[in-house]
């Protein structure tokens, strides 16, 4: 094998490792993750994820978790502690919600 056909293949392997383990991160969570998070307190939180870390529920075009495009997307949760989605500080006057928001939405 020539040094440019081994050179092609580790190229070729890397990248379809890279896009596997793209698809794994963009999973939904399972019954058995979210039913932990809620018995451990945990509450859905709407608009508080930053980019690429939300839980869930980011909108048409998206798969699910870490699938937000833009900071606190509206439409995208996120696990937060019980009792504290609607009382989060947030930059720019925002608040978290416990139903999806029409802010910061992409087009």
């Amino acid at each position: 094998m020539s040094v440019k056909s081994s050179i092609n293949s580790a190229m070729l392997a890397g990248a379809v490792a890279a896009a596997v383990s793209s698809f794994a991160v963009a999973a939904p969570l399972s019954q058995d993750e979210v039913k932990a998070a809620m018995d451990a307190g945990k509450e859905k939180c709407y608009g508080v994820a930053l980019a690429g870390q939300n839980d869930c529920a980011a909108g048409p075009g998206t798969t699910c978790q870490a699938t937000s495009t833009v900071d606190y997307q509206g439409n995208a949760w996120k696990f937060v502690d019980g009792g504290t989605c609607t009382t989060m500080e947030l930059p720019g006057g925002r608040m978290g919600s416990m139903e999806p928001l029409s802010r910061d939405v992409p087009s």
